[in-house]
C-alpha cells in the first residue's frame, strides 16, 4: 500500500505539472467594456428645424464590446494569436457594425517576439493603431464624442474586412506595420468601378491599404500614419462620405495622412495631432478636408482628472466649410476598471454650399457617427452636449 500510495503521489503530480505547463503555454482570454450614460444636446434635427434632445446613450468613452484573445506558445519564440471582438448597444442589447458578430475585430496569426506578427481577418488600419493615441478621444472618455467629426480621417472607426497585416515588434519603443485589404472581387484585385469608366455613380468593389510608424518611449511619443481606401461606400459597413450635413459622395477614394504626437508626465499629459484627407469623388472635382486638434489634461490625484481639448477642422474644394469644438472632461476612478465622468462638448460651424441652385449653411455635428447625435438641424451651427456617464472594464 505505501508503493501503491507513492505511485499514485507521484502520478498526481506529475499530471499537476503537465497541466501546469500546458496552461502557461497557451491561454484564452475573455474581456470587455461597458459604457452607459444620459447625454444632453440643444441643437439636434428634427424635419422642420431643430430642437433640444435629451437621451439614454451608450458606447460613448469607448465603444461596448466583448471578445476573446487568445495565445498559443509554439515554442521557439513563435506563438499563435487570435482575437474576437464584438460591439454591442447596452440600450436594446442589438449588434453593432452592421449587425456582424465580430464586427469589431476578427483575426487570427502568428508572432515572433523579436520580429512582429502577421495577421489575417478583419483588422484596424494603421491610422487608427498609431494616430488615434494622440487625441483627447483616447486620453480620455471624451471619446466618440470627440472624435473628428464622422471619422473620415479614420481614427477610430476604421476596421478593414479580409486584411493581412504586418506590425513589427517593439525596437526600444519603435514599431511599424504594413496593411493590405482585399477588394475578394474577381479581376479586381485593387478594386474596381462597376462601370468602364468609373463613373455614372459606378461605385466598385472597394480595397484598402494603409502603412505607418510610430515611436513611444512612456514620457513621449510620435506616430505618423497613410490610409487609402478605394470605394469606401461599397465596403462592409460601409464607411461615411459624409461630413455633418455635407454630403461628399460618391467617392472613389479616402486618402488620410495624419501626425500625432503627444508629451507624458505624473500629473498629466499634453498632445496634438493633424490629419489631411483627400476627398476624391468619382466624377469631377474634390474635397480635402484638414483637421487641427491640440489638447491636455491634469490629474489631480491617482482618482480625479481633468482636460480640454480643442480642434480645428477645415473642409476645401468642391465642398467648403470649417468647425470649430471644444472638448472638457471630468472623471473620477472608483478602481482600475469602473470610473465615472462628465463631459461638456461645444461645436460651431461656419460656411456655406450651393446644393440644387442653393446656399445651405454648413450644420454642427458632434461625434464620430452621425448616429451619436446628428446634425445640429436648419437654422442652427452650434451645438453643445453635456453628459455623465459610467464606464465599466472586464
Amino acid at each position: 500500500m505505501p508503493r501503491d500510495t507513492t505511485r499514485w503521489s507521484l502520478g498526481i503530480a506529475l499530471l499537476y505539472l503537465l497541466s501546469t505547463a500546458a496552461h502557461a503555454q497557451s491561454s484564452v482570454t475573455l474581456y470587455g467594456l461597458i459604457d452607459a450614460g444620459a447625454t444632453y444636446a440643444n441643437h439636434v434635427a428634427t424635419p422642420t428645424g431643430h430642437g433640444s434632445l435629451v437621451k439614454f446613450g451608450d458606447g460613448v468613452a469607448q465603444g461596448n464590446r466583448w471578445g476573446i484573445r487568445g495565445v498559443e506558445d509554439l515554442g521557439d519564440g513563435l506563438r499563435a494569436i487570435f482575437t474576437l471582438e464584438s460591439g454591442f448597444a447596452v440600450g436594446n442589447g442589438a449588434s453593432l457594425q452592421g449587425g456582424a458578430l465580430f464586427g469589431r475585430e476578427a483575426w487570427v496569426g502568428l508572432e515572433e517576439k523579436s520580429i512582429g506578427s502577421v495577421t489575417f481577418g478583419r483588422q484596424y488600419t494603421l491610422s487608427r493603431d498609431f494616430i488615434h493615441n494622440y487625441t483627447i478621444a483616447h486620453e480620455s472618455p471624451a471619446g466618440n464624442y470627440a472624435y473628428h467629426i464622422n471619422d473620415l480621417d479614420q481614427l477610430v472607426t476604421s476596421r478593414i474586412n479580409n486584411a493581412v497585416r504586418f506590425t513589427s515588434a517593439d525596437f526600444s519603443g519603435f514599431r511599424f506595420g504594413i496593411m493590405y485589404g482585399f477588394s475578394n472581387e474577381t479581376g479586381a484585385f485593387a478594386g474596381s468601378a462597376s462601370s468602364p469608366a468609373g463613373t455614372q455613380g459606378g461605385e466598385g468593389s472597394s480595397r484598402t491599404y494603409s502603412v505607418g510608424a510610430n515611436y513611444d518611449n512612456k514620457s513621449f511619443g510620435f506616430g505618423i500614419a497613410y490610409t487609402n481606401i478605394r470605394f469606401p461606400a461599397s465596403a462592409t459597413p460601409a464607411f461615411s462620405e459624409t461630413i455633418a450635413n455635407v454630403d461628399t459622395g460618391p467617392l472613389r477614394n479616402i486618402k488620410t495622412l495624419g501626425l500625432g504626437s503627444r508629451c507624458v508626465a505624473d500629473i498629466g499629459a499634453v498632445w496634438g495631432n493633424w490629419t489631411h484627407t483627400q476627398i476624391v469623388a468619382i466624377d469631377g472635382e474634390s474635397s480635402t478636408l484638414n483637421n487641427f486638434e491640440i489638447g491636455g489634461k491634469y490629474a489631480f490625484s491617482t482618482a480625479v482628472a481633468s482636460g480640454l481639448g480643442y480642434t480645428f477642422s477645415a473642409l476645401s474644394g468642391l465642398w467648403s466649410g470649417k468647425w470649430h469644438q471644444i472638448n472638457s472632461f471630468i472623471d473620477y476612478k472608483f478602481s482600475k476598471t469602473t470610473e465615472i465622468y462628465a463631459l461638456a462638448i461645444y461645436q460651431k460651424a461656419a460656411g456655406s454650399n450651393e446644393i440644387d441652385g442653393q446656399e445651405v449653411p454648413v450644420q454642427a455635428e458632434i461625434g464620430a457617427n452621425s448616429t451619436f447625435i446628428g446634425n445640429s438641424g436648419v437654422g442652427a451651427n452650434t451645438q453643445l452636449v453635456l453628459r455623465i456617464g459610467l464606464m465599466h472594464k472586464f
